[in-house]
């Protein structure tokens, strides 16, 4: 068993370091820290800068171009967060030395979210990867110092660090690379930084909290729904200012059911307990978060387009705007059912009724390429994602009533 580190009381004193043991994975009441949450905020504005730049590239029919570099850029917001989040879970010893590699992270993504322009426009991804490897060489720091404070998974720590750092300069070295050469290192590395967990995890399992990721994760959807609000607002603000129209209303009404119905569906069960019963199966479950997260960001930004439809002309037809709001939708669903599912963290054990709703969210959307105005595909894109809901509601209310007696 690795060794454990229990928390201090709020009451003591705090030395400014402190040796970095594992966590206990049983420890109660365990909940995000303030440092986790201030984290996750400075992830927003990459995030904004990625769905903006993708909203851009949808309405100025560079669909290709805009999806390659969301997907690339995302990679980035999404694996340097993971990464932390679950070294956090098992080593957050919250001394000096451990705040301020987390400072530094956090200016690694604003430098990240700074470059996304320049990756977009000019696919040049120079400040994106900069940003991108500051994260990660802290991240390079904090295992080593694992490694030095938990005998019992030093090997882990070690290849994890060493892992990291190798990779690290693959992605320096993919900048000397032009455009399809260095798409092509891209997708050599991405699986090359994918397989560092599994490898250096099999030489000891690191002390991650079950509750505490399920929570991590869930905390970071909201944020990611946050920033789709906030962009659909935003877009919808000169139509407001010109007048408020049917239209107007019904675009905000059916953004913000879909939103909504999203954020239900996905805390439809608690994951932290399937987590906790099934461990073999967190690495999945966390790598196919990169879609959910994706998926909502990208909503987001198909919502931000339909939106500026109501003032300006875009340059792609209301079809190709309604698919760009209905497919992430459909990734989510789908994928929300294949990752809770299994730990039995979603009441719909069925995926033909998902499947169903995937279904006619995609017909909704072909009827705005046949002429549905968004406004209204917009509602009804929002009945698919609410009779799950609602299928939700029922299932949950007779599975209460069966174990009440």
């Amino acid at each position: 068993m690795p060794e454990t580190v229990e928390p201090a009381s709020p009451s003591a004193g705090r030395r400014w370091r402190l040796p970095m043991g594992a966590r206990s994975a049983e420890e109660p009441h365990r909940a995000s820290t303030p440092l986790e949450l201030l984290f996750d905020l400075t992830f927003v504005v990459a995030i904004a800068a990625a769905a903006a730049e993708l909203g851009h590239a949808v309405a100025d029919d560079h669909l290709g171009h805009g999806v390659v570099g969301f997907v690339m850029v995302f990679f980035a917001i999404w694996w340097a967060w993971m990464n932390f989040t679950w070294f956090a879970s098992a080593y957050d010893s919250d001394d000096v030395p451990y705040r301020l590699l987390t400072l530094l992270q956090m200016a690694g993504v604003l430098v990240l979210a700074a470059g996304v322009p320049a990756a977009f426009d000019d696919t040049d991804y120079t400040a994106v990867t900069v940003g991108y490897v500051i994260m990660r060489v802290a991240m390079v720091t904090q295992w080593v110092r694992a490694g030095r404070g938990d005998r019992a998974s030093r090997a882990t720590a070690y290849r994890y660090a060493l892992g990291t750092a190798v990779i690290q300069a693959g992605w320096l070295a993919r900048l000397a690379l032009p455009d399809t050469a260095g798409l092509i290192a891209f997708f050599v590395l991405v699986p090359l930084e994918l397989a560092v967990p599994p490898w250096a995890e099999r030489a000891a399992r690191t002390s991650w909290h079950p509750h505490h990721i399920a929570e991590r994760y869930g905390l970071f959807v909201i944020i990611v729904l946050g920033e789709s609000v906030l962009a659909a607002s935003r877009a919808l603000a000169p139509a407001v200012e010109a007048g408020a129209t049917a239209d107007t209303v019904l675009l905000g009404a059916g953004g913000l059911l879909l939103l909504f119905g999203c954020w239900w569906l996905y805390f439809a069960a608690p994951a932290g307990h399937g987590l906790a019963r099934h461990p073999e199966r967190a690495f999945g479950w966390g790598y196919g978060h990169y879609g959910v997260f994706a998926a909502l960001a990208a909503l987001g930004a198909g919502l931000e387009v339909a939106a500026e439809t109501l003032v300006h002309h875009i340059k792609v037809s209301d079809g190709v705007v309604g698919f760009a709001i209905a497919l992430p939708i459909i990734v989510f669903l789908l994928l929300v059912w294949v990752l809770h599912a299994p730990l039995h963290a979603f009441p719909i054990t069925g995926l033909g009724v998902v499947v169903i709703a995937c279904g006619a969210l995609a017909a909704i959307a072909a009827a705005a390429a046949a002429g549905l105005p968004l406004p209204w595909f917009a509602v009804l894109a929002a009945l698919p994602v609410w009779a799950l809901v609602a299928l939700v509601v029922v299932l949950d209310d007779r599975q209460a009533r069966a174990a009440g007696g």
